[in-house]
C-alpha cells in the first residue's frame, strides 16, 4: 500500500485530496494539527507518533524530525535501501503534502513580535520537503494545493505520477522553500540592512519580496514588467490608490521620484516631475498657494507629469490645477472635497496617499548587467558639511535664502543638473545632459526674463568659467556649488568679475 505522509499549515483542499487518496487505496500518515483534522472529518489517518514511537516534543517543535520518517522519504528506490529500511522495521514513504507555517503572514501584522516571528519559522516542514524533493525520482511532493487535482488525475489515469511531473513538483518545493528561507533572512537581517555594523555596506542582502502587481508593460508596451513588494508595501511605495487607474512602470519611477523630492523639504512644498526630473518646485504658506509657482517654472513640460505635495490637497489646491493633465498627485493627505473634485473632472488620474516621509533610512538599489549596485541615499549635505563664502561679496539675506532653496532643489535633479531660482521656487531647471555648460543654458532658457536676480545652484563644480559668464549675463546674480576644480581660482574670478556672490558647500550631489 502507498503511504502519503500530510503536514499541512494551510488546510485548503486538504480532506477531499486526502479523502480521494484512501479511496485509490493510499495510507494517510498526518502529524498533528493536519491529523486531528483528518480525523475528525473521519477519515482514517495514522498518527506520526504511531509511526515513530515519539510522542510531540517541545510544544510541537519537534514532530517529524525522526529516522522512520526520513528515512521512509530519503530511501532510493534499490534492493539495497528497502533491505535497510526493512530492517529498521520502516517502510518507505512515496508521497509527501506540506506546507509552511505563515511566517510571511505573521510578520505582516500590525505590531507582530520577534518572539512571535520566530515560532512561525518552520522547520520540520521545510526538511520534509527538501528530503521528498530530492527524492523526486520516487517520491511525489506537494507544497501548493493548486497542484492536488493534476496529481489526482495522473494517479486515476496511470496508477502514478510521471517522473517528468514529480520533477517539476520538486523544482516547485525547492522554490518554495528558497522563498520562505529569503522572507525569514530578510526579517531577521533587516536592522543590518538600515544600519550595518560599523555603518559599512551589508555582506549579504536578503529581499524577501514577492510579486505584488502585473503591470501592462516597462518602460516600453513590448517589455514585460511587474512590480515587486518588500515586507508590508504591498502596494507601489507602500502608497494607497484612492482613484485613478493602475500605475504604470514609468509611473511608478516618477511617483518615487516626486516623493523622495518633496520629502526632504520641511515648508509646505510642490514637486511635479516629468520623466524622474523635476519641472518645478515651489515652496510656501500652504501647498495650494506653492502649486502655481512649481508650475510656472516649466508649465509647458510640465503637461503630463506627476505632482507630489507634502501637505493636505484639498478644494483650493484642485483649483490652482486648473485644467492641466496630471498623471498622478502623491500627497500624505486629501480633503473628500478634493478626492471628489479631482475624481470629477479627471477620473483617470491616480490619486496616492502616502503617510510616512521618505526617510532613505535604508539602501538604493540599481541593477547591472550580472550584478546590483548599492548605496547609501542621498538625503542631502552630510553632517559636518558647511557652506563658506569664497568671492569678494557675499550674499545678502534674500539671496542666501534663495541659495539654500535652489541647493536643496538641485539634488534632486539628474546630473549634470542647474537650477536657477528665485525666493523659494525654480525658475529654470536644466538636468540630464553630459555637459554642464548646456545644462545651465537649458535653464536660463527655461527662466527667460526670470533669470534676472535669480540664483543659480549647481550638483558640482564648474570645470570652467563659461557657465558662470553665460550666468553673469542672464542676470543671475548669487551662485552655489560644491566646489573642488582644479579651476576653482578661474571660476571665482569670474563671478568676481561680474560682482556675482558664490558659496562654496564641498559637498557633491550628483543623481545618475
Amino acid at each position: 500500500m502507498p503511504r502519503a505522509l500530510f503536514s499541512v499549515s494551510s488546510k485548503r483542499g486538504l480532506l477531499g485530496f486526502a479523502s480521494e487518496l484512501i479511496e485509490l487505496g493510499w495510507e494517510i500518515v498526518a502529524s498533528g494539527g493536519t491529523a486531528q483534522t483528518l480525523s475528525d472529518a473521519g477519515l482514517a489517518v495514522t498518527p506520526v507518533e504511531r509511526i515513530t514511537q515519539q510522542p510531540e516534543m517541545l510544544g510541537g517543535r519537534v514532530k517529524t524530525l525522526h529516522p522512520a520518517i526520513h528515512s521512509g522519504i530519503l530511501a532510493r528506490d534499490n534492493a539495497a535501501d528497502m533491505r535497510e529500511l526493512a530492517t529498521a522495521g520502516f517502510a518507505p514513504i512515496n508521497m509527501v503534502v506540506c506546507n509552511l507555517y505563515p511566517f510571511s503572514e505573521t510578520i505582516k501584522a500590525p505590531g507582530a513580535a520577534l518572539e512571535e516571528a520566530i515560532e512561525q519559522i518552520d522547520i520540520g516542514g521545510v526538511t520534509l520537503l527538501r528530503g521528498a524533493a530530492k527524492n523526486f525520482s520516487r517520491i511525489t511532493v506537494l507544497c501548493d494545493p493548486e497542484e492536488y487535482s493534476d496529481v489526482l488525475v495522473s494517479l486515476k489515469t496511470n496508477g502514478a505520477t510521471t517522473l517528468r511531473q514529480r520533477r517539476a513538483l520538486a523544482v516547485k518545493a525547492f522554490a518554495y522553500c528558497s522563498e520562505y528561507d529569503r522572507s525569514i533572512h530578510a526579517y531577521l537581517s533587516e536592522s543590518d540592512i538600515v544600519e550595518p555594523a560599523d555603518s559599512d555596506v551589508p555582506d549579504n542582502i536578503a529581499f524577501g519580496v514577492q510579486r505584488s502587481h502585473d503591470l501592462r508593460y516597462g518602460e516600453n508596451p513590448h517589455q514585460a514588467a511587474a512590480y515587486y513588494a518588500r515586507g508590508e508595501a504591498g502596494t507601489p511605495l507602500g502608497a494607497d490608490q484612492l482613484a485613478g487607474k493602475q500605475l504604470s512602470y514609468n509611473n511608478i519611477l516618477d511617483v518615487d521620484a516626486a516623493w523622495r523630492a518633496v520629502s526632504s523639504f520641511e515648508e509646505p512644498t510642490v514637486v511635479i516631475v516629468k520623466h524622474l526630473n523635476p519641472t518645478g518646485i515651489a515652496s510656501a504658506g500652504t501647498v495650494a498657494e506653492a502649486f502655481a509657482p512649481a508650475l510656472a517654472s516649466d508649465a509647458m513640460s510640465s503637461f503630463g507629469g506627476i505632482i507630489a505635495a507634502n501637505g493636505e490637497v484639498d478644494e483650493a489646491f484642485v483649483e490652482a490645477m486648473g485644467s492641466l493633465f496630471v498623471e498622478a498627485v502623491i500627497a500624505p493627505s486629501y480633503t473628500e472635497a478634493a478626492v471628489a473634485k479631482i475624481q470629477a473632472g479627471r477620473k483617470n488620474c491616480r490619486l496616492l496617499r502616502m503617510l510616512r516621509r521618505f526617510d532613505g533610512s535604508a539602501f538604493e538599489f540599481r541593477s547591472v548587467t550580472g550584478g546590483l549596485l548599492l548605496q547609501r541615499y542621498d538625503m542631502g549635505d552630510p553632517p559636518g558639511s558647511a557652506m563658506k563664502t569664497v568671492t569678494r561679496r557675499t550674499p545678502i539675506d534674500e539671496e542666501m535664502e534663495s541659495l539654500v532653496f535652489a541647493w536643496k532643489a538641485v539634488q534632486h535633479v539628474k546630473s549634470n543638473a542647474i537650477v536657477l531660482a528665485r525666493g523659494k521656487r525654480t525658475v529654470g531647471i536644466g538636468g540630464g545632459l553630459p555637459s554642464r555648460v548646456d545644462a545651465a543654458e537649458l535653464a536660463i532658457k527655461k527662466a527667460s526674463s526670470d533669470s534676472t536676480n535669480a540664483v543659480m545652484a549647481s550638483d558640482a563644480f564648474f570645470p570652467f568659467p563659461d557657465s558662470i559668464e553665460h550666468a553673469a549675463r542672464a542676470g543671475v546674480t548669487c551662485v552655489i556649488q560644491p566646489g573642488g576644480s582644479i579651476r576653482d581660482s578661474q571660476v571665482i574670478e569670474a563671478a568676481d568679475y561680474y560682482d556675482m556672490a558664490m558659496i562654496f558647500t564641498g559637498s557633491r550631489h550628483f543623481r545618475h
